[in-house]
């Protein structure tokens, strides 16, 4: 684990209430042993509370002073009837009942006053099958550091007399001695660095406001208010589905694009006929806020090294080809303004931002103006062999994240064993479901994918007031917003 905390490791702690909980989680849906008896999970959950000495960073509780993350303070052991639980469901195979089910397990926050995380074990009748649901802290790591711990806990084999990853010792790298005057000429220096190019980029910022440079990232509360934006409530809603991750990178080579630009247009078309289905339409893009992986090669593992950057997505067309474009296009703007300014410069300016957002939820003023953006998605690399957790093989990995200040939905998509395994969650203060979304992103993903050899293939009505005149890529982002809700 990272040694200290960073202040976006402190900031995690600092915002959560009960409202916003600052965890991370994962379903994970794996296989019964051959065999394996009627008993097997309850038996799976006795040999699991057994384990009750952790390693970092699950034997590890936040020091606090009013409410300040100071550091982390290792405990004796671990109560185990806490970080480990056991449910009966119906039917492990009624996706949209899990996903409720999940939903509640994912509302409440954990208990400071211990490590900070949870298993929970979810089994139904006569199942071949299992559920788990981990619950982890974002204090602890961001997705990379999460994902790098557990992909080295789950072996690459079934094995009975497994360990499990709480109470699995890690190898440190041993640090080396540094120079304690250069260590703080560099450290001076690096604090000057990311203040210039902070400065930098609110310069490019207030350009861009002026309309003197639009072709600059979004301007920071410039996104669309939508039925998902707004204050963050307890109620969570949570979905889950995947795509074949060779037929992602095929056409993503095919059509010219990253990856990511091909999720970020499925997820734009997806999102767009959600919110049509609830009778709302604009008059511009949509934004999404995308984290971006500050750890270099060789860096420690744990803590927070990230940014979270707006993209603007599509408008105006519906030929999904034609909206790629659009995306991808602003996507480069967003990855030129990463290139030229420091990791630190991004970090703090995404503290900065997400500051700004926080104290308009404290004071619960979210909906009263726009949100940072509409939508939150990241990529996680996850393991590209099948794994196992014990006797047990892992068939499916979704991730389930956080919600950031002024609501919207968090999409996080994770790769495992040649599957885009993704996974939705947003409040529940104005919607019931997220189900219709998770099959629109694959309806929208086999839309864009026919449309390569179809040019004369379009989406349906988006919900968008598009003018006569052509649009530019590029749009003004304080052009006059028409939304009507039904």
């Amino acid at each position: 684990m990272a040694k200290g905390l960073s202040l976006l490791d402190r900031a995690f702690w600092l915002t959560e209430n009960a409202q916003n909980p600052k965890h991370v989680a994962s379903l994970q849906f794996l296989s019964k042993p051959d065999g394996a008896k009627d008993d097997y999970c309850s038996q799976l959950v006795t040999h699991l509370k057994q384990h009750n000495q952790g390693f970092k960073p699950y034997n590890q509780r936040v020091v606090s002073f009013l409410n300040l993350a100071i550091g982390f303070r290792p405990v004796d052991s671990l109560d185990m009837d806490y970080h480990v639980k056991y449910h009966q469901v119906d039917d492990l195979k009624d996706k949209t009942a899990i996903h409720n089910f999940v939903a509640k397990l994912h509302e409440p926050m954990l208990d400071r006053d211990k490590p900070l995380w949870q298993v929970h074990i979810i089994e139904s009748p006569n199942s071949d099958e299992y559920a788990m649901y981990l619950k982890i802290h974002h204090i602890y790591g961001d997705g990379a550091s999460l994902i790098t711990w557990l992909q080295a806990a789950y072996p690459k084999a079934a094995d009975k007399q497994f360990v499990p990853f709480w109470a699995q010792s890690r190898r440190s790298k041993p640090r080396a001695k540094k120079n304690p005057i250069a260590s703080l000429i560099k450290g001076l220096w690096s604090l000057v660095v990311t203040f210039v190019h902070l400065g930098v980029i609110l310069f490019f910022i207030l350009l861009k406001i002026l309309r003197i440079n639009p072709l600059y990232m979004p301007i920071p509360f410039s996104g669309t208010k939508t039925m998902l934006t707004g204050q963050v409530t307890k109620g969570r809603v949570v979905a889950t589905t995947s795509l074949d991750f060779q037929a992602v990178k095929a056409l993503s080579l095919k059509l010219r694009a990253s990856v990511n630009e091909v999720f970020l247009c499925c997820f734009d078309i997806g999102i767009h006929k959600f919110l049509k289905d609830h009778g709302q339409q604009f008059e511009r893009a949509l934004i999404t806020q995308m984290p971006i992986n500050l750890r270099r090669p060789g860096d420690a593992v744990g803590g927070n090294k990230i940014a979270i950057l707006p993209v603007k997505l599509g408008y105006g067309q519906k030929d999904p080809y034609i909206r790629l474009r659009q995306i991808i296009e602003n996507h480069s703007i967003v990855k030129k303004v990463a290139r030229k300014v420091s990791p630190a410069a991004l970090s703090t300016y995404t503290i900065l931002i997400q500051g700004f957002a926080l104290i308009f939820e404290v004071l619960r003023l979210s909906d009263l103006h726009r949100p940072i953006g509409n939508i939150l998605i990241s990529n996680v690399p996850g393991p590209r062999d099948t794994l196992y957790f014990g006797e047990s093989q892992l068939k499916s990995f979704y991730p389930i994240s956080t919600l950031t200040a002024g609501g919207g939905v968090n999409i996080t998509l994770l790769t495992y064993n040649n599957k885009a395994e993704i996974g939705l969650v947003c409040s529940d203060r104005k919607i019931a479901s997220l189900e219709p979304l998770a099959g629109y992103f694959k309806e929208a993903f086999d839309l864009l994918s026919d449309s390569v050899d179809n040019p004369d293939l379009t989406t349906d009505d988006l919900g968008e007031l598009a003018k006569l005149l052509p649009q530019p890529i590029i749009e003004e982002e304080f052009q006059t917003e028409k939304v009507n809700v039904a």
